[in-house]
C-alpha cells in the first residue's frame, strides 16, 4: 500500500470501507498467529531441530536475539500502524486539548495515567511516543508517558505484590509515577523541539486528520501503512543492534554478577545498581524473579528497586531506537534525569526499615 500526501482524499462507498475492514481483521489475525508462533518457534527450531544447547551462553544469547528481534518488530509494526490509524481520525488540536487543556502539570498526570494503563516495554512504548509528538503534544508530556508506560505495569505490580508484599508493590507504583512526573516537570524547563528529528513532526496521518474532506477508510489505511513503513525503515537497524547487545549481556553476564557488585558490602551498591540495570532489556514481569533473587541474597530493597526501575525504564535497545527519534542532547538529558530520579528513589527506599 502506498500513499501520496498531496493526493486528495477519495470518496468511498460503505462496501469499499467494509472490504478494507475485512482486510484489517484478516491481517490482525495473521499478526496474532505470527506473534504466538514466535513464542514457541525458537526453542523448537534451535533446540530440537538444530540441537543447539539453549542452556549454554551462546545458545541463550542466540535465542534471546531471535525471539526479541521478531517480538519487538511485530509490536512496533502493529502499534505504529494502530497509532497512525487513530491519528488519521483525531485532529492534533483535539489531542493537545485533552492532554494540555488544563495546564502542563495536569497534562503530565494524564500522560502518566495513560502510561499506567498501556502495559508496554521501553521499546514498544516508542510508537505511541512518536504518535503523541506528531499530534503536537508537548514533549515534556510525551516523555513522562515514555517513562511511565514501562515502569507502571499492572502485571509487574501484581507480581511484586505476590513476591514482596502489597505495601512494596504500592511503593513501586508510587515511585514509578514520581519518576515519570519528575522527568516531565524537569524537561518542561527546556526547549526540546530543536532536539527531535524533523521526520517525527511531518506526520502524514495527522495531515490527513486535518484535511477538509473526511478521508475514506482506504485513505486512512494507506497513510498509516506508509508512515509505519517509513519509521520502521529508519528504526530497524538500530533495533537489531540494540537487541544484539542485549543478547550478548543476557548470554554472557550471569545473574550472580549483579548480586556480587550490588551486595550490602559495597558502599557504592546503589549507584552501581542504578547504572547496571540501564543497559539491559526486560519488562517488569520478567525482572521480578531476578529482583527477588537479589533481595534474597541481601541486596537492599532500595538498591533492588533502583536496579529494576533502570532496567525497565531504560535499555540499550530502546535508547538506540530513541536516538533515531531524538538528537544526542535530548537523549543524554532524558537518560540523565531518569537515572538521577531512580537513584533518589532507591536512596529513599533504602532508608525504610524492612521487617
Amino acid at each position: 500500500m502506498t500513499v501520496d500526501s498531496a493526493r486528495p482524499t477519495r470518496s468511498a462507498s460503505p462496501r469499499d470501507d467494509l472490504k478494507v475492514w475485512a482486510l484489517l481483521v484478516g491481517l490482525a489475525a495473521v499478526w496474532g498467529v505470527v506473534f504466538a508462533v514466535n513464542e514457541v518457534l525458537w526453542p523448537w527450531l534451535l533446540g530440537d531441530l538444530f540441537r543447539v544447547d539453549l542452556a549454554s551462553t551462546l545458545g541463550a544469547a542466540l535465542e534471546f536475539f531471535l525471539y526479541d528481534t521478531v517480538k519487538i518488530t511485530l509490536l512496533l509494526v502493529g502499534l505504529l500502524f494502530l497509532v497512525g490509524l487513530v491519528n488519521t481520525q483525531i485532529s492534533p488540536e483535539r489531542v493537545r486539548g485533552v492532554l494540555t487543556g488544563k495546564g502542563l502539570f495536569v497534562g503530565i498526570l494524564l500522560a502518566v495515567a495513560l502510561g499506567a494503563i498501556t502495559p508496554f516495554c521501553s521499546c514498544s512504548s516508542i510508537p505511541i511516543f512518536i504518535g503523541l509528538v506528531a499530534a503536537g503534544v508537548p514533549l515534556a508530556v510525551t516523555l513522562a508517558f515514555l517513562v511511565s508506560s514501562p515502569l507502571i505495569s499492572e502485571t509487574g505490580i501484581i507480581l511484586m505484590g505476590g513476591t514482596f508484599g502489597w505495601d512494596i508493590a504500592a511503593g513501586w507504583a508510587l515511585a514509578g509515577a514520581t519518576v515519570s512526573i519528575t522527568v516531565g516537570l524537569v524537561l518542561s524547563r527546556f526547549k526540546l523541539d530543536q532536539w527531535i528529528e524533523p521526520f517525527v513532526f511531518t506526520s502524514r496521518t495527522t495531515q490527513l486528520a486535518t484535511a477538509q474532506k473526511r478521508p475514506s477508510m482506504r485513505d486512512r489505511v494507506d497513510a498509516s501503512w506508509a508512515e509505519t513503513r517509513q519509521i520502521i525503515v529508519k528504526i530497524l537497524p538500530y533495533l537489531v543492534l540494540g537487541v544484539l547487545i542485549g543478547a550478548a549481556i543476557h548470554g554472557w553476564v550471569p545473574d550472580e554478577f549483579f548480586a556480587e557488585v550490588a551486595g550490602p558490602e559495597n558502599p557504592f551498591s546503589l549507584l552501581i545498581a542504578t547504572f547496571a540495570g540501564a543497559p539491559l532489556y526486560a519488562n517488569p514481569a520478567a525482572v521480578v524473579p531476578l529482583a527477588s533473587a537479589l533481595f534474597t541474597k541481601g541486596v537492599a530493597l532500595g538498591t533492588t528497586m533502583a536496579f529494576m526501575m533502570s532496567l525497565v525504564a531504560l535499555s540499550i535497545p530502546s535508547l538506540i531506537m530513541l536516538r533515531r527519534v531524538m538528537k544526542w542532547p535530548l537523549l543524554a538529558l532524558f537518560t540523565g534525569i531518569v537515572l538521577a530520579a531512580i537513584f533518589l528513589i532507591g536512596f529513599i527506599f533504602n532508608l525504610i526499615p524492612i521487617a
